[in-house]
């Protein structure tokens, strides 16, 4: 992902928002425990859904604590640079991580960000995902500075968001 900064300097970063269901809030080191039940926990859901796109093979089961550990302390530091934020999906009581919502700058013509989420496996059937979703837009139309959100592999299929010409 490019390193520009997401959003304008003197633009405040939103720090998460809660619903009757969840806690979305910035995702950190001290996530990993959570972070990586959620993520072993869905290894088979996560790869058949492809919530970053069909050549996208994260994760897979030889993913170790330590691999996670380095990916939330990049996610971290590129949340700190604001080059791209990462958010943890908690139960209320912040016990169960429940998914992520990622937001990158997009490399797509027409789009100012490209938001990414998943929810693990267990949660599915209760609705969950498109409760997220739903609340992430949302989120994001309220909350954050962006004219034209990209959700690929939502809004538009993956196939017709790789369509896209390069921004």
């Amino acid at each position: 992902m490019p390193s520009r900064p997401l959003i304008p300097e003197h633009v405040d970063v939103p720090a998460g928002f809660s619903t009757t269901r969840i806690v979305v809030r910035p995702l950190t080191i001290h996530d990993l425990d959570a972070d990586y039940d959620a993520v072993m926990s869905s290894i088979e859901h996560l790869q058949q859904t492809r919530p970053f796109g069909p050549g996208h093979d994260w994760p897979t089961a030889q993913l170790t604590r330590d691999q996670d550990l380095i990916d939330l302390g990049w996610h971290q530091k590129e949340f700190q640079n604001g080059t791209s934020f990462a958010y943890t999906v908690m139960t209320p009581d912040d016990t169960t991580c429940l998914g992520c919502v990622y937001l990158y700058p997009s490399e797509k013509q027409g789009h100012d960000v490209e938001i990414m989420l998943w929810v693990r496996a267990s949660e599915v059937a209760s609705g969950l995902d498109q409760h997220l979703y739903e609340a992430v837009r949302g989120w994001i139309t309220a909350q954050w500075p962006f004219q034209s959100p990209g959700y690929p592999g939502r809004a538009l299929s993956w196939e017709e968001w790789n369509a896209l010409p390069p921004a």
